[in-house]
């Protein structure tokens, strides 16, 4: 089966909060590809990864990131699929600088967000766009 959800973090450090995300995938049969992959420190790497995703199967891009969250609005500059954007509780300001970067986005490039350490919600955001776009 060809993944239909692309998990992308920007650091190691976030990977067991964005494993809750596939964990809820996982109970719900929707298979998935993860990678760490930061827009600043190596945004052709991650570039890469999201404008080739289409063509892998991938509906959905969950990307997770803290403090100044630069992923998600990356990922949905260069792709047109549904991006979830989770903040991550991290920095001094504990996750809320993450979050208002991830809602803040310039029109045109839409990135849906869920709460602060969130990973659970996206995944299940994420089902509910595969399925009803599949119906």
């Amino acid at each position: 089966m060809k993944p239909s959800v692309l998990i992308i973090m920007g650091s190691e450090s976030d990977r067991p909060l964005m494993a809750k995300a596939e964990e809820v995938l996982k109970s719900r049969s929707v298979d998935f590809e993860t990678h760490v992959s930061s827009a600043h420190r190596d945004p052709d790497a991650t570039r890469e990864l999201v404008v080739g995703a289409r063509e892998r199967g991938i509906k959905v891009v969950i990307a997770g990131a803290g403090m100044s969250a630069a992923l998600p609005g990356f990922c949905a500059s260069y792709t047109e699929l549904p991006v979830i954007g989770v903040p991550i509780a991290s920095g001094a300001l504990a996750g809320i600088d993450a979050l208002l970067s991830i809602t803040q986005m310039p029109s045109g490039v839409p990135v849906a967000a869920v709460g602060i350490d969130g990973a659970v919600n996206a995944a299940h955001l994420a089902v509910r766009i595969i399925r009803t776009c599949s119906d």
